[in-house]
């Protein structure tokens, strides 16, 4: 997903959430001071992130959070993460969860002589 695709998202994520006017969410558009979101609304908004990625975000991630672009930067980064530990990406048939019992047993037998 390109940062303008998770910009996208995330303008209607927070205009659904908060019912902001979309050209309000803007990349440097400051998230307490100029979208008038508080402390509750982080909540919130962590929640509804952790929906959109997949993921837990990390508290102290999210306090360096000012702006809509840093938000951005924070989500491609949770993305790119989860991209990188995909179940199967690095094992092997046994491993994976679309393995049938007869890729796993021919995977693990096909070396032992009978």
């Amino acid at each position: 997903m390109t940062q303008a695709e998770i910009f996208a998202e995330l303008r209607a994520i927070l205009v659904e959430l908060f019912q902001l006017e979309p050209e309000r969410v803007e990349p440097d558009a400051q998230l307490f001071e100029e979208l008038d979101l508080d402390s509750i609304d982080a909540v919130d908004l962590v929640a509804r992130l952790q929906q959109f990625t997949g993921q837990r975000i990390d508290e102290a991630s999210m306090r360096q959070i000012r702006t809509v672009s840093d938000l951005v930067e924070l989500v491609a980064a949770q993305l790119s993460a989860s991209r990188a530990v995909e179940p199967g990406s690095e094992a092997g048939p046994e491993a994976r969860p679309d393995a049938g019992p007869e890729s796993a047993a021919g995977a693990k037998t096909a070396a032992t002589p009978e």
